[in-house]
């Protein structure tokens, strides 16, 4: 609009000096043809200078104001999607129906956190700030569903040293019970040192493993699966039929990429599952309006953020914290997701 209305004083302007025209020439028509043509020669630069306000000249006028304008109107949603929307940190609660959860257990909070990406694009004071947001929250328990580095622009021997470095602030979560999986960047960069990483930092990483969680005589089992991407998941292992459809004792599984989903549920293991905790997508990181997600990953395809419904087993997509391949996000805020497990039915809108 800036541009639109310079142009518009431009031609204000250049109009004003062509009133004297008449006067000039009806002294032509006195002193005949060679003085309307000198007059014409030196109103040469006025007559071109007219030209300006023509009709074909403000349509290119306006093309140009219009591209200026677009032009203008990207890079401001750029510096929102890198800038603002990147940052913006949303904070959703749900309340979560186990079925066969205790009396115990009805109440107690869970905080996911997921897909960190440290420091190719994730800055660690974006994790630092996560870390106090949960603080604040004063969950039960923390689960942390992959992706701590990045394996994409950088070396591996950068991304190695940003494990350190995410699981050094994720040392100030104050909750006590804090359990973690690998993603498929952590498998490329290496589980042995971000499970180091993460270990020294007092979080404890399931890899295929399983173990109780336990209130006053009330137990809820939580399973933590490899990544399927680039890692070897093994439900016998994490999901072992000890634990299976005990009464009372409802089974959470964490694993990274959440399409797994359907090749766990045709495993005897994936049958005992009540709910199921994923991040990975990014919940497609950018979203235009109206148009699905532009790129997703390897088994991020079908279940992209959100609820989902898997015969008896509930499945959650974390949008998680960071980005990849580009620093942006548009119309898809990082998450962290606050889970309040309730042993009643459900019973209204919020409740799942």
């Amino acid at each position: 609009m800036g541009n639109q209305e310079t142009y518009a004083s431009v031609d204000t302007e250049t109009a004003e000096p062509a009133r004297p025209a008449s006067k000039a020439k009806s002294a032509c028509a006195d002193a005949g043809e060679n003085c309307f043509e000198s007059t014409i020669e030196g109103r040469e630069t006025k007559i071109e200078e007219l030209m300006v306000s023509s009709p074909a000249s403000h349509r290119i006028l306006t093309r140009r104001a219009l591209f200026k304008g677009a032009v203008c109107g990207f890079a401001g949603l750029a510096v929102y999607g890198v800038e603002i929307d990147r940052h913006w940190l949303e904070t959703t609660h749900y309340d979560v129906h186990l079925p066969g959860l205790s009396a115990e257990f009805d109440g107690f909070r869970v905080v996911q956190l997921s897909d960190i990406h440290i420091d190719e694009f994730t800055e660690p004071f974006f994790v630092r700030d996560a870390v106090d947001r949960i603080n604040r929250l004063a969950p039960d328990a923390v689960f942390l569903t992959g992706d701590f580095v990045t394996y994409q622009l950088v070396t591996q021997k950068f991304a190695l040293g940003s494990a350190w470095q995410c699981a050094d602030i994720l040392s100030g979560l104050k909750c006590p019970q804090r359990y973690a999986i690998f993603g498929n960047h952590d498998v490329m960069v290496s589980e042995n040192v971000v499970g180091a990483a993460l270990k020294d930092s007092g979080i404890t990483v399931l890899r295929n493993w399983y173990l109780p969680l336990e209130r006053g005589n009330g137990r809820v089992w939580l399973a933590g699966l490899d990544d399927p991407v680039e890692g070897h998941p093994d439900p016998e292992a994490a999901i072992p039929a000890r634990i299976r459809n005990r009464p009372d004792e409802p089974v959470i599984v964490l694993c990274h990429a959440p399409d797994y989903a359907n090749t766990l549920l045709m495993h005897p293991a994936g049958q005992a599952v009540s709910l199921m905790l994923s991040g990975h997508t990014h919940g497609g990181q950018v979203r235009i309006p109206f148009m699905p997600a532009m790129h997703l990953p390897p088994l991020g395809c079908i279940y992209v953020e959100g609820w989902f419904k898997l015969g008896s087993m509930r499945l959650f997509v974390n949008r998680g914290l960071g980005t990849v391949g580009v620093p942006v996000r548009f119309n898809c805020a990082p998450e962290l997701t606050v889970f309040t497990l309730r042993a009643a039915p459900p019973r209204g809108p919020g409740e799942v």
